[in-house]
């Protein structure tokens, strides 16, 4: 656990920022860390933790752990469950919990080198202090088909869109660019810049984020 704050912290110092308070066109640093154990041939057991640094990289906002069961039906096909904690700074700077359990479809295809991923995903939001709901995400992947140097580092880029249920509202989408890299058999990592939109009332605030995933895989 030390190791990963320290980590946070040295990239938020070299950036020289300060994300969240959290004002349009605001600067953010997400940094998640995944492991995935495989228990046989289909399936695997996946756990991730997650921080995000808002206001200009200053005022530390989100954390989240997550873990799931995945299951391949096929080379086109997975269906995983996860349940997700979920705290996070909201209005007069209070942490608010959530619990969100949640399914996910991943459709998987390649096509003239490229790998598309089409990633479905229904939660149900449980909360103290505001009436559940259920939300829908899609998330759209596309790697292209060349990898540099021998960390096979891959560009892709990747669409998110989130629809509430009770209102059937549209309200966020996040645009991703970034690469991809395996380091080792059991060390794999993404770097990525994140555009993220939010519906606030009638109008849309945008955030931008800068990513880093470290997946370990056993």
């Amino acid at each position: 656990m030390g190791k990963r704050v320290f980590m946070v912290i040295g990239i938020v110092l070299l950036l020289g920022c300060n994300v969240y308070a959290y004002d349009d066109g605001d600067f953010q640093v997400w940094n998640t860390e995944v492991e995935e154990v495989k228990i046989n041939k289909n399936s695997k057991i996946t756990l991730e933790e997650e921080f995000r640094f808002a206001n200009d990289a200053s005022d530390f906002f989100y954390h989240h752990y997550d873990g799931g069961y995945v299951y391949a039906m096929n080379k086109f096909l997975d269906l995983g469950i996860n349940y997700r904690q979920v705290y996070e700074k909201k209005q007069g700077k209070k942490i608010k919990q959530e619990n969100r359990p949640h399914i996910n479809a991943i459709l998987k295809h390649d096509l003239f080198g490229f790998s598309l991923e089409d990633r479905n995903r229904l939660e149900y939001r449980h909360f103290d202090y505001q009436p559940d709901t259920f939300r829908y995400r899609n998330k759209f992947t596309v790697k292209f088909p060349w990898k540099f140097t021998k960390f096979k580092i891959q560009p892709f880029i990747a669409d998110e869109i989130f629809l509430v249920f009770y209102n059937k509202a549209f309200t966020r989408n996040r645009f991703y660019t970034g690469a991809g890299a395996t380091f080792t058999k059991n060390l794999k990592g993404e770097l990525f810049y994140l555009l993220q939109s939010n519906r606030d009332g009638k109008k849309w605030k945008q955030s931008n984020v800068l990513g880093v995933k470290i997946k370990l895989v056993f």
